[in-house]
């Protein structure tokens, strides 16, 4: 039953989402709303994550196989992306080497900040 009420919180905050989506004029998807939405949420403490911890767990590593349909998706539509093929793959490249640059300065940064907090000063 606990994870019942878990992952009813978290479709409420997706079903939020998605209202938003059609309240608002902005080109968003309401899953991307419905994200924010529970990570203000979380921060204020609106929703406390003892509330959606084991749920969201749950759902984090069943991932992969939420993906399976994705992929079949572009499997039965070959025909077309065969002919943009270099464009996204030159695009899926591009962006993960700077996700990658993004995310290593992100990480950086937080460390080298961690360990100017964590030094005594004189």
């Amino acid at each position: 039953m606990k994870y019942f009420k878990q992952f009813c919180m978290i479709l409420l905050v997706s079903f939020a989402g998605e209202v938003l989506k059609l309240a608002l004029p902005f080109p968003v998807p309401g899953s991307i709303y419905g994200m924010l939405l529970l990570f203000i949420a979380l921060c204020t403490g609106v929703i406390r994550l003892e509330h959606v911890r084991e749920t969201g767990l749950f759902l984090v590593e069943i991932m992969p196989i939420l993906f399976v349909s994705a992929g079949v998706g572009l499997m039965d539509s070959w025909g077309d992306l065969r002919k943009i093929l270099l464009p996204v793959l030159l695009i899926m490249l591009v962006t993960t080497v700077i996700v990658m640059v993004v995310s290593g300065y992100a990480t950086q940064f937080i460390m080298h900040h961690k360990t100017n907090k964590k030094q005594p000063k004189d």
